[in-house]
């Protein structure tokens, strides 16, 4: 059925039956699993009323193809996505909100493999991050690969696909957020920036890094320091310690 995805991996079939329930259809566990893993996402399915079915570890693989699925999934019903709209507001409701988290997105020019989006994803969900946002084009985009590596994330973080990147940037400039892209050439060290405020974190795609006009439309570049003889770090790293280096100062203002 087109309106029905599939999750799998015990990290991301427990996040949705914990934090989503609503969406589960029914739940595959592969027959020959009896150990604490398995027992827990099948007390969590049975609490909650899924049905259940024990399937070959070779019916499964069939199923789901050449991937990790760790002998289990999900059928769900799709995250209802989030366009530019649905972003805007949850910015505005977060700037207007007492007490709430002062708002971070990360946003990825044009990564292309799902398990470098699956880790960011994760990251970003980790260090509070308000949503991912992607270009719609010539990327990665949600799927199967990219809900197993972001071991949950992807329940509870949105990723938010773009038709015009440049476009979307200058709208979260309109909406109060100041545009950060990394860049291994920036004159200006991540950890002597100002990152406290409100802020969209933007990683360049695997090898090109940003793209000319991306570049152009940041606020300000900044690099992570390197004193290695490795040219540039892979970009869910280079995420993670940024978003990271984001998150240590405004614990420290705090």
């Amino acid at each position: 059925m087109s309106n029905v995805e599939r999750v799998y991996g015990w990290h991301a079939v427990r996040a949705v039956l914990t934090r989503a329930p609503e969406r589960v259809i029914a739940v595959h566990v592969a027959e020959q699993r009896d150990d604490p893993r398995s027992r827990s996402v099948l007390e969590l399915a049975s609490r909650a009323g899924f049905p259940v079915r024990r399937l070959p570890v070779a019916q499964l693989t069939k199923l789901l193809g050449d991937v990790a699925h760790q002998g289990v999934y999900a059928e769900v019903r799709p995250l209802t996505p989030w366009g530019e709209d649905e972003l805007l507001a949850a910015l505005a409701a977060e700037q207007s909100a007492v007490g709430q988290p002062v708002p971070l997105v990360l946003v990825l020019d044009g990564v292309q493999d799902p398990h470098n989006l699956g880790a960011c994803l994760r990251t970003a969900d980790a260090c509070g991050a308000l949503a991912v946002v992607v270009p719609r084009d010539r990327a990665s985009q949600l799927n199967a690969t990219v809900r197993k590596v972001a071991a949950g994330a992807a329940e509870t973080t949105p990723v938010v696909a773009v038709t015009n990147l440049a476009r979307s940037l200058g709208l979260l400039k309109e909406a109060g957020l100041w545009i950060v892209g990394a860049d291994a050439t920036a004159d200006r060290l991540a950890q002597d920036t100002d990152l406290t405020g409100a802020l969209a974190l933007v990683m360049g795609a695997e090898g090109a890094g940003l793209r000319q006009l991306t570049r152009q439309t940041c606020d300000l570049l900044v690099r992570l320091p390197q004193a290695g003889a490795v040219e540039s770090l892979n970009v869910s790293v280079a995420a993670g310690m940024l978003l990271y280096e984001t998150m240590r100062q405004r614990v420290v203002g705090d």
